[in-house]
C-alpha cells in the first residue's frame, strides 16, 4: 500500500524534515536487508526520516528512494541531493499531518 500525499502535506513535512539529520547511510554495498531492517526500525521510531546516499548516479538514488517506499509502505516526502526524506505513520502518531491548507497555515 503506497501512501500518497497531498501537497500540503508534503511541504509541512519537509518544514519538519528540515531540522533533522540523517539517521541511515546507504553506503557502497546499496541498499542490503540492514540497511533496508534499520530504516524500517527508524521509521517506527520517529515516523519521519533522512536517508543519506553514497554515490553520485542520479538515477540510482531515484531508484532506490522508489524501492524503499514500495517495499516499506512510506511515503517519497523529499528527494534533494543526496538526501532521501520518507515518512510513515507509526501506531504511536507522533506526527499530526494538516487536514487541509488553511490548517497548514495555521500550525505553528
Amino acid at each position: 500500500m503506497k501512501i500518497e500525499l497531498s501537497t500540503f502535506e508534503r511541504t509541512y513535512l519537509k518544514g519538519l524534515a528540515h531540522q533533522i539529520s540523517p539517521v541511515v547511510m546507504i553506503g557502497n554495498s546499496g541498499l542490503t536487508e540492514s540497511v533496508m531492517r534499520e530504516i524500517a526500525i527508524s521509521l517506527d521510531a520517529h515516523e519521519l526520516i533522512k536517508i543519506r546516499v553514497q554515490g553520485d548516479d542520479r538515477a540510482a538514488r531515484v531508484a532506490l528512494y522508489e524501492q524503499i517506499c514500495e517495499q516499506l509502505d512510506a511515503a517519497p516526502v523529499q528527494h534533494i541531493g543526496k538526501l532521501l526524506v520518507l515518512w510513515r505513520p507509526s501506531d504511536k502518531e507522533r506526527i499530526a499531518l494538516p487536514k487541509s491548507k488553511k490548517a497548514l497555515k495555521a500550525m505553528p
